[in-house]
Protein backbone atom coordinates (compact mmCIF):
# COMPACT_ATOMS: atom_id res chain seq x y z
CA UNK A 1 0.00 0.00 0.00
CA UNK A 2 1.21 3.60 -0.97
CA UNK A 3 2.33 5.71 2.31
CA UNK A 4 -0.91 8.11 4.06
CA UNK A 5 1.24 11.12 1.79
CA UNK A 6 1.38 9.50 -1.47
CA UNK A 7 -2.40 8.51 -1.13
CA UNK A 8 -3.56 11.86 -0.33
CA UNK A 9 -1.42 12.93 -3.45
CA UNK A 10 -2.57 10.61 -5.77
CA UNK A 11 -6.42 12.26 -4.77
CA UNK A 12 -5.85 15.82 -4.78
CA UNK A 13 -3.92 15.36 -8.02
CA UNK A 14 -5.64 12.65 -9.97
CA UNK A 15 -9.00 12.95 -8.66
CA UNK A 16 -9.62 9.44 -9.30
CA UNK A 17 -13.51 8.73 -7.49
CA UNK A 18 -15.99 6.23 -7.87
CA UNK A 19 -19.29 7.28 -6.28
CA UNK A 20 -22.23 5.51 -4.48
CA UNK A 21 -24.78 6.91 -3.38
CA UNK A 22 -28.01 5.25 -0.92
CA UNK A 23 -31.14 7.18 -1.98
CA UNK A 24 -32.93 5.43 0.21
CA UNK A 25 -31.09 7.17 3.11
CA UNK A 26 -32.72 10.70 4.65
CA UNK A 27 -31.00 12.89 2.33
CA UNK A 28 -29.74 10.77 -0.26
CA UNK A 29 -32.36 11.23 -2.40
CA UNK A 30 -32.71 14.39 -2.42
CA UNK A 31 -28.71 15.39 -2.94
CA UNK A 32 -28.07 12.74 -5.51
CA UNK A 33 -27.87 15.16 -8.33
CA UNK A 34 -26.06 17.74 -5.79
CA UNK A 35 -23.15 15.28 -5.09
CA UNK A 36 -22.28 14.56 -8.69
CA UNK A 37 -22.39 18.62 -9.45
CA UNK A 38 -20.42 19.31 -6.55
CA UNK A 39 -17.82 16.18 -7.71
CA UNK A 40 -17.53 17.40 -11.21
CA UNK A 41 -17.13 21.22 -9.83
CA UNK A 42 -14.30 19.74 -8.08
CA UNK A 43 -12.60 18.50 -11.52
CA UNK A 44 -12.80 14.98 -9.91
CA UNK A 45 -12.30 11.98 -12.31
CA UNK A 46 -15.47 10.01 -11.78
CA UNK A 47 -14.44 6.26 -12.92
CA UNK A 48 -18.14 4.93 -11.89
CA UNK A 49 -21.36 6.67 -10.53
CA UNK A 50 -23.70 4.15 -8.67
CA UNK A 51 -27.14 4.85 -7.18
CA UNK A 52 -28.49 2.23 -4.54
CA UNK A 53 -32.45 2.40 -4.16
CA UNK A 54 -32.24 -1.35 -2.95
CA UNK A 55 -30.37 -1.96 0.25
CA UNK A 56 -29.42 -5.61 -0.35
CA UNK A 57 -27.44 -4.24 -3.44
CA UNK A 58 -25.23 -2.15 -1.56
CA UNK A 59 -22.56 -5.16 -1.19
CA UNK A 60 -22.52 -5.95 -5.32
CA UNK A 61 -22.70 -1.92 -6.16
CA UNK A 62 -19.57 -1.19 -3.31
CA UNK A 63 -17.66 -4.20 -5.58
CA UNK A 64 -18.48 -3.17 -8.93
CA UNK A 65 -17.48 0.42 -7.82
CA UNK A 66 -13.94 -0.97 -6.67
CA UNK A 67 -13.34 -2.80 -9.37
CA UNK A 68 -12.62 0.60 -11.43
CA UNK A 69 -9.36 0.81 -9.11
CA UNK A 70 -9.77 4.18 -7.90
CA UNK A 71 -8.01 6.09 -5.66
CA UNK A 72 -10.79 7.59 -3.55
CA UNK A 73 -14.52 5.81 -2.95
CA UNK A 74 -16.91 8.54 -1.88
CA UNK A 75 -20.16 6.66 -0.10
CA UNK A 76 -23.00 9.02 0.65
CA UNK A 77 -25.60 7.48 3.11
CA UNK A 78 -26.25 7.05 6.66
CA UNK A 79 -24.42 5.16 9.24
CA UNK A 80 -25.70 1.83 8.04
CA UNK A 81 -24.44 2.25 3.91
CA UNK A 82 -21.18 3.89 5.46
CA UNK A 83 -20.42 0.75 8.29
CA UNK A 84 -21.37 -1.44 5.55
CA UNK A 85 -18.92 0.35 2.62
CA UNK A 86 -15.89 -0.30 5.59
CA UNK A 87 -15.63 -3.90 5.75
CA UNK A 88 -15.41 -3.86 1.34
CA UNK A 89 -12.59 -1.59 1.73
CA UNK A 90 -10.78 -2.76 5.03
CA UNK A 91 -6.84 -3.17 4.10
CA UNK A 92 -7.55 -2.07 0.55
CA UNK A 93 -5.52 0.68 -0.89
CA UNK A 94 -8.77 2.88 -1.37
CA UNK A 95 -9.44 5.64 0.71
CA UNK A 96 -13.24 6.24 2.00
CA UNK A 97 -14.38 9.59 1.32
CA UNK A 98 -17.75 10.02 3.39
CA UNK A 99 -20.92 11.94 2.44
CA UNK A 100 -23.11 12.55 6.01
CA UNK A 101 -26.59 12.16 3.86
CA UNK A 102 -28.09 9.83 6.99
CA UNK A 103 -30.44 10.78 9.93
CA UNK A 104 -27.79 11.10 12.98
CA UNK A 105 -24.01 10.51 11.08
CA UNK A 106 -22.49 9.21 14.05
CA UNK A 107 -19.46 8.15 11.75
CA UNK A 108 -18.74 11.44 10.11
CA UNK A 109 -19.25 13.52 13.60
CA UNK A 110 -16.43 10.68 14.73
CA UNK A 111 -14.15 11.71 12.35
CA UNK A 112 -14.81 15.61 12.43
CA UNK A 113 -16.48 15.64 9.14
CA UNK A 114 -18.69 19.08 8.57
CA UNK A 115 -22.37 17.57 8.14
CA UNK A 116 -22.36 20.31 4.90
CA UNK A 117 -22.75 18.78 1.69
CA UNK A 118 -20.70 21.21 -0.20
CA UNK A 119 -17.93 21.09 3.12
CA UNK A 120 -18.08 17.33 3.15
CA UNK A 121 -16.88 17.41 -0.59
CA UNK A 122 -14.25 20.14 0.01
CA UNK A 123 -12.61 17.63 2.76
CA UNK A 124 -11.44 15.84 -0.85
CA UNK A 125 -9.50 18.40 -2.03
CA UNK A 126 -8.04 20.07 1.39
CA UNK A 127 -7.88 17.01 3.58
CA UNK A 128 -5.61 14.36 4.28
CA UNK A 129 -5.74 10.41 3.80
CA UNK A 130 -6.02 9.03 8.06
CA UNK A 131 -6.29 5.44 8.78
CA UNK A 132 -8.85 4.69 11.86
CA UNK A 133 -9.72 1.51 13.86
CA UNK A 134 -12.28 -1.17 12.84
CA UNK A 135 -14.45 -2.26 14.99
CA UNK A 136 -15.67 -5.60 15.07
CA UNK A 137 -18.12 -7.51 16.53
CA UNK A 138 -18.29 -11.38 16.43
CA UNK A 139 -17.08 -11.89 12.78
CA UNK A 140 -18.74 -8.43 11.49
CA UNK A 141 -17.05 -5.37 10.93
CA UNK A 142 -18.18 -2.07 12.35
CA UNK A 143 -17.32 1.65 12.01
CA UNK A 144 -18.92 3.09 15.54
CA UNK A 145 -21.43 1.08 17.98
CA UNK A 146 -22.73 -2.11 18.57
CA UNK A 147 -25.38 -1.61 21.08
CA UNK A 148 -27.85 -4.12 23.53
CA UNK A 149 -31.16 -3.45 24.85
CA UNK A 150 -34.15 -1.20 24.09
CA UNK A 151 -32.18 0.50 20.91
CA UNK A 152 -32.10 -2.88 18.91
CA UNK A 153 -36.48 -2.58 19.61
CA UNK A 154 -35.65 0.79 18.42
CA UNK A 155 -33.92 0.45 15.46
CA UNK A 156 -36.33 -2.41 13.86
CA UNK A 157 -39.12 0.06 15.19
CA UNK A 158 -38.66 3.21 14.21
CA UNK A 159 -40.65 4.80 11.60
CA UNK A 160 -38.63 6.26 8.15
CA UNK A 161 -40.81 8.82 8.08
CA UNK A 162 -40.34 10.09 11.47
CA UNK A 163 -36.67 10.14 10.73
CA UNK A 164 -37.47 11.93 7.54
CA UNK A 165 -39.35 14.29 10.17
CA UNK A 166 -37.57 14.77 12.70
CA UNK A 167 -33.94 13.26 11.87
CA UNK A 168 -32.26 12.27 15.19
CA UNK A 169 -35.01 12.90 17.94
CA UNK A 170 -37.28 9.84 16.26
CA UNK A 171 -35.03 7.66 17.94
CA UNK A 172 -35.70 9.06 21.83
CA UNK A 173 -38.82 9.29 21.02
CA UNK A 174 -39.35 5.89 19.67
CA UNK A 175 -37.56 4.73 22.50
CA UNK A 176 -39.92 6.58 25.01
CA UNK A 177 -42.89 4.30 23.51
CA UNK A 178 -40.92 1.32 23.77
CA UNK A 179 -39.41 1.34 27.11
CA UNK A 180 -42.90 0.71 29.77
CA UNK A 181 -42.64 -2.91 28.50
CA UNK A 182 -38.87 -3.42 27.67
CA UNK A 183 -37.11 -5.64 30.63
CA UNK A 184 -33.87 -5.07 31.66
CA UNK A 185 -30.78 -8.05 31.66
CA UNK A 186 -27.16 -8.33 33.19
CA UNK A 187 -24.39 -7.72 31.13
CA UNK A 188 -20.89 -9.26 31.87
CA UNK A 189 -17.96 -7.69 30.46
CA UNK A 190 -14.79 -9.22 30.77
CA UNK A 191 -11.57 -7.10 29.69
CA UNK A 192 -7.70 -8.01 30.43
CA UNK A 193 -9.06 -11.07 32.93
CA UNK A 194 -11.41 -8.52 35.01
CA UNK A 195 -15.22 -9.07 34.64
CA UNK A 196 -17.66 -6.24 35.35
CA UNK A 197 -21.26 -6.63 35.63
CA UNK A 198 -24.25 -4.37 35.04
CA UNK A 199 -27.65 -4.94 35.14
CA UNK A 200 -29.49 -2.32 32.41
CA UNK A 201 -32.35 -1.34 29.72
CA UNK A 202 -29.07 -0.09 27.35
CA UNK A 203 -25.57 -1.48 26.60
CA UNK A 204 -23.03 0.05 24.32
CA UNK A 205 -20.09 -0.65 22.68
CA UNK A 206 -18.17 2.19 20.61
CA UNK A 207 -15.49 2.29 18.33
CA UNK A 208 -16.65 5.97 17.56
CA UNK A 209 -17.12 9.09 19.42
CA UNK A 210 -20.80 9.73 19.13
CA UNK A 211 -24.26 8.10 19.44
CA UNK A 212 -27.72 9.14 18.32
CA UNK A 213 -25.71 12.53 17.08
CA UNK A 214 -24.46 13.10 20.47
CA UNK A 215 -20.60 12.57 21.42
CA UNK A 216 -20.27 9.78 24.34
CA UNK A 217 -17.57 10.93 26.14
CA UNK A 218 -15.18 14.43 25.78
CA UNK A 219 -11.67 12.43 25.54
CA UNK A 220 -13.23 9.69 22.96
CA UNK A 221 -11.26 8.85 19.54
CA UNK A 222 -12.18 6.69 16.73
CA UNK A 223 -8.40 6.12 16.22
CA UNK A 224 -7.17 5.23 19.80
CA UNK A 225 -6.93 1.04 19.45
CA UNK A 226 -9.69 1.20 22.23
CA UNK A 227 -13.73 -0.34 22.44
CA UNK A 228 -15.47 1.92 25.10
CA UNK A 229 -18.88 -0.31 27.05
CA UNK A 230 -21.21 2.09 28.95
CA UNK A 231 -24.62 1.62 30.17
CA UNK A 232 -27.19 4.09 29.82
CA UNK A 233 -29.08 4.58 33.45
CA UNK A 234 -29.33 1.03 34.99
CA UNK A 235 -32.17 -1.12 35.37
CA UNK A 236 -34.83 1.40 36.41
CA UNK A 237 -36.54 2.41 33.04
CA UNK A 238 -37.18 6.04 34.81
CA UNK A 239 -33.28 6.38 35.09
CA UNK A 240 -32.95 5.20 31.30
CA UNK A 241 -35.40 7.89 30.25
CA UNK A 242 -34.12 11.11 32.20
CA UNK A 243 -29.90 10.48 31.59
CA UNK A 244 -30.57 9.90 27.73
CA UNK A 245 -32.91 13.11 27.99
CA UNK A 246 -30.42 15.22 29.74
CA UNK A 247 -27.69 14.01 27.74
CA UNK A 248 -29.22 14.52 24.75
CA UNK A 249 -30.60 18.12 25.24
CA UNK A 250 -27.24 19.26 27.10
CA UNK A 251 -24.33 17.36 25.37
CA UNK A 252 -22.75 17.18 29.14
CA UNK A 253 -20.83 13.71 28.60
CA UNK A 254 -18.38 12.33 31.35
CA UNK A 255 -14.64 11.82 30.52
CA UNK A 256 -13.60 8.52 30.01
CA UNK A 257 -11.38 8.59 33.50
CA UNK A 258 -14.68 9.74 35.51
CA UNK A 259 -17.27 8.34 33.42
CA UNK A 260 -19.37 4.75 34.10
CA UNK A 261 -16.88 3.49 31.35
CA UNK A 262 -15.44 0.36 30.64
CA UNK A 263 -12.41 -0.08 28.05
CA UNK A 264 -9.92 -2.50 26.19
CA UNK A 265 -8.74 -3.40 22.62
CA UNK A 266 -10.75 -6.52 23.14
CA UNK A 267 -14.09 -7.75 25.12
CA UNK A 268 -16.05 -10.79 25.71
CA UNK A 269 -19.45 -9.61 26.22
CA UNK A 270 -21.80 -12.37 27.87
CA UNK A 271 -25.72 -11.12 29.09
CA UNK A 272 -28.72 -12.94 30.60
CA UNK A 273 -30.97 -13.35 28.98
CA UNK A 274 -29.31 -13.70 25.89
CA UNK A 275 -29.50 -10.45 23.43
CA UNK A 276 -29.07 -9.45 19.59
CA UNK A 277 -26.61 -7.25 18.77
CA UNK A 278 -27.26 -3.33 16.70
CA UNK A 279 -24.05 -3.80 14.99
CA UNK A 280 -24.20 -0.01 13.07
CA UNK A 281 -27.89 -0.64 12.14
CA UNK A 282 -27.71 -3.86 11.76
CA UNK A 283 -29.54 -6.65 13.71
CA UNK A 284 -27.67 -9.79 13.24
CA UNK A 285 -25.74 -11.51 15.91
CA UNK A 286 -26.51 -12.48 19.64
CA UNK A 287 -24.41 -12.74 22.46
CA UNK A 288 -21.85 -14.24 23.82
CA UNK A 289 -19.87 -12.30 21.62
CA UNK A 290 -16.15 -10.93 21.27
CA UNK A 291 -15.68 -7.66 20.04
CA UNK A 292 -12.18 -6.32 19.84
CA UNK A 293 -10.82 -3.71 17.38
CA UNK A 294 -8.03 -3.58 14.18
CA UNK A 295 -5.73 -0.75 14.98
CA UNK A 296 -5.73 1.39 11.28
CA UNK A 297 -8.47 -1.08 9.70
CA UNK A 298 -9.57 1.53 7.53
CA UNK A 299 -8.23 4.69 5.23
CA UNK A 300 -10.66 7.72 5.01
CA UNK A 301 -10.55 11.30 4.08
CA UNK A 302 -10.67 13.60 7.27
CA UNK A 303 -9.93 17.20 7.82
CA UNK A 304 -6.33 18.67 8.47
CA UNK A 305 -6.83 19.36 11.90
CA UNK A 306 -7.59 15.25 12.48
CA UNK A 307 -5.54 13.53 15.17
CA UNK A 308 -4.54 10.78 13.06
CA UNK A 309 -2.10 8.21 15.46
Amino acid sequence: MRSKADHTAAIQTHRRAAVVVNTRSRRGRRHYPDVLRLLRAGRFDLVGVHQVTDPARLRDTIERALDATPDLLVVGGGDGTLSSSIKHIAHRDVALGVLPLGTTNNFARSLGLPLDLARAVRVFTDGKVADIDLGVCGDRPFANLASFGVSVEVAGTVRPWLKRVLGRAAYPLTAIRLLPRHQPFRAYITVDGRRHEVLTHQLNIANGRFHGGWQIARDISIDNRTLVAYQLGSGKRLRLLAETLVRATTGRWQSLAGGPFVSGAEMLLETDPPMAADIDGEVRLRTPLVLKTIPNGVRVMVPRDFTDT
